[in-house]
């Protein structure tokens, strides 16, 4: 059998972004979070919040390691598996990635630095700047990396001369027509992201009576949070979906699964898109919706997929499935946070371990929702890469082979398992230990022996060690 090499290096890839792209999505909404709880602190000395802080900080780590690890290796495929692209684009995504690693990644890093080992030997407003520091760090580090995305999606501000893409406008490059969409929505979701993991995890805590003060305001401001971001994402993605519809109508034809270009076409609830026939096998769905929604007008016509030639159409099936599950998940914690407002009003939200118990789930569908999302905008570009412009094949190494792209494939498959369950081993230990008691807190401040000795393993423990994890 032959093998694809186009093919699998976009497995290949698809498989790194997504496995990384759960990551930062958490740690922007949860930076944010710790800097609100250090503010908190600060403010009116409640050891509560510094408990939080402390505890929420060490899951910050965890995951922010992870998140590097996972990410580190995109940048090399970009020679390995797509050189062509990369020699093409160099003038535009070179300086974008230079920008990101110089004023964010060094920005998180160094102020990350004072915020894991500088309680007790920095004086707590400095603790607090950098907590606020790692915080802005993670949003510059989005806004050039939405940036470059977008421009791939909405190219802008460039020429394409002999198979290069040379800038003739920097600010209508960076600012492409998608962008404020993109990273608003991807803000959203990061908030969401950690809003949902805090308050499951406040939620467990308080099932099983552990930490009962510190959670129950933990758990109250993410409901507040959620109850107002929820919406306020239904409303984002909605002129999100506007964008998409003028610079990208095919990918929004698969992800409405409409074939033909044509008037009060309904809103499908389900169907089983059959590309090969160009036509749905089966189909339920609600009349003229679709054209509601997208056009404000039942008449409001609707572009159809038989626009473009079959190879230029993407994968519909899982264009149009991944919708689905990203605005079913979305509605689905409009309901939560408004079933936390009314709990809240009779008193019973703390005590009602039903709905602690449905937090506790709800803390897994927003990644769920960011990698249907990260599938509908990255599938439903195919087969461009830079849209329009240059399409996947013209973008692919020359030289790579199909045996080549499935040994990495595997390669990184083997390496991302090891991460993987070795991150889920450290935040199960994190969460398990649970918060550190006021008097651990303000007693003497441990140093730890690695960098993830906070979660006290094993390995920590060593001949005339004081405490496991810790080197006084």
């Amino acid at each position: 059998m032959e093998l694809d090499p186009l093919l699998l290096s976009r497995i290949q890839f698809a498989f790194v972004v997504s496995f990384h792209a759960i990551f930062p999505v958490f740690t922007i909404g949860l930076a944010s979070y710790i800097a609100v709880l250090h503010g908190l602190f600060y403010k009116t000395a409640n050891p509560a919040w510094e408990r939080l802080a402390v505890f929420w900080t060490k899951v910050f780590a965890v995951v922010f390691g992870m998140g590097v690890v996972s990410g580190i290796v995109m940048s090399f495929q970009f020679g390995t598996n797509w050189s062509n692209f990369a020699q093409a684009s160099a003038n535009f995504l070179g300086p974008m990635l230079s920008y990101e690693v110089v004023t964010a990644f060094f920005l998180e890093a160094g102020f990350l630095g004072v915020l894991l080992f500088g309680r007790g030997k920095v004086p707590q407003g400095v603790h607090l700047f950098a907590a606020i520091m790692v915080a802005v760090g993670t949003f510059i580090s989005a806004f050039w990396i939405l940036a470059a995305n977008s421009w791939m999606q909405t190219p802008a501000g460039v020429e394409l001369i002999d198979g290069r893409f040379h800038v003739v406008d920097w600010s209508e490059a960076i600012f492409n027509p998608s962008f404020s969409y993109r990273f608003s929505h991807k803000v959203l979701a990061s908030f969401l992201t950690g809003g949902f993991v805090v308050a499951g995890v406040s939620a467990w805590y308080l099932l099983q009576k552990r930490d009962v003060e510190a959670n129950k305001k933990a758990l109250s401001m993410c409901l507040w949070l959620l109850l107002v971001l929820a919406p306020a994402q239904a409303v984002v993605g909605d002129f999100h979906g506007l964008n998409t519809l003028e610079h990208q109508p095919t990918k929004v034809a698969a992800m409405e699964g409409n074939w033909e270009t044509s008037s009060h076409v309904p809103l499908l609830l389900f169907a089983i898109p059959d590309q090969a026939n160009q036509t749905n096998a089966v189909e339920i769905g609600i009349p003229s919706l679709a054209s509601i929604i997208l056009r404000h007008d039942p008449e409001g016509v609707v572009p159809g997929l038989t626009e473009v030639a079959p190879e230029e159409q993407p994968p519909v099936w899982l264009v149009f499935w991944s919708f689905r599950v990203m605005v079913g998940l979305g509605l689905l914690m409009i309901l939560v946070a408004v079933a936390g407002l009314w709990l809240r009003r009779g008193g019973r939200l703390y005590e009602h371990r039903g709905f602690l118990q449905l937090l506790r789930l709800m803390s897994v569908t927003p990644f769920v929702a960011v990698l249907a999302g990260w599938f509908v905008t990255e599938t439903g570009r195919a087969p461009w890469l830079v849209y329009g412009l240059m399409n996947q094949a013209e973008a692919l190494t020359p030289s790579l082979t199909g045996g080549m792209a499935l040994f990495t494939l595997i390669g990184y498959a083997a390496v991302y398992a090891v991460v993987f369950w070795a991150g889920v081993y450290y935040l199960t230990r994190v969460v398990r230990q649970g918060m550190q008691d006021g008097e651990e807190i303000q007693g003497e401040v441990e140093r730890p022996m690695r960098p993830l000795s906070a979660s006290h393993t094993p390995f920590d423990d060593g001949p005339g060690s004081a405490a496991p994890g810790t080197q006084h």
